[in-house]
């Protein structure tokens, strides 16, 4: 998506080698119309695969997920980060690291959102490490449900996330790759 590329040139700043910020774009402030761009090519790539629930990752990925969810007239369900008083007690759960928030969370997801007879598209932000990603499709395969794929905005294809959700024979397809943060510059993997 070139659109999305020019963006990330222009409202991306490089904190390092590692880290790339996209508050004005996804983490912190959304653009309706950049997202739902995002959600038509997410849906446009995965319309053949008979999905019937998107899932997500509180709280980054829900915007684009959403939109990929009302594009294709499905619901979404999203795994959450924190326990609250009214958790199903028997949600699916996984433990995981956070790269960009340097702590382990646990991710749920309720088992009344998600089963055997779901054909499911999984949509994120961004990949780096994979460590969420792993998390969340371990706990759709405990489901019972079918993984159809998985779809990011950006992949930082200079960390091994990506490499090893597709060493699973799971499709990834991202948005953008960016093959290099070095020296502050922004390089895409075409």
């Amino acid at each position: 998506m070139e659109v999305l590329k020019q963006r990330i040139l222009e409202e991306g700043i490089v904190i390092s080698d590692q880290v790339l910020k996209l508050d004005a774009l996804l983490n912190h402030q959304v653009d309706p119309q950049l997202t739902m761009d995002m959600g038509r090519e997410f849906a446009e790539r995965f319309a053949d695969s008979g999905v019937t629930r998107i899932v997500t990752v509180e709280s980054s990925g829900i915007a684009v997920a959403f939109a990929t969810a009302f594009v294709m007239n499905v619901p979404l369900v999203f795994a959450r980060r924190k326990k609250t008083l009214l958790a199903d007690p028997d949600a699916l759960c996984e433990r995981v690291p956070s790269f960009t928030k340097g702590i382990v969370t646990d991710i749920m997801l309720s088992r009344q959102f998600i089963g055997p007879e779901d054909k499911i598209l999984f949509i994120d932000d961004i990949i780096a490490n994979g460590d969420a990603a792993r998390g969340l499709i371990k706990i759709i395969q405990r489901s019972g449900a079918e993984l159809v794929g998985l779809g990011v905005v950006v992949e930082k294809s200079f960390q091994a996330g990506a490499r090893t959700i597709r060493e699973q024979g799971i499709r990834l397809e991202s948005l953008v790759r960016i093959m290099s943060l070095s020296e502050g510059k922004i390089v895409f993997d075409d």
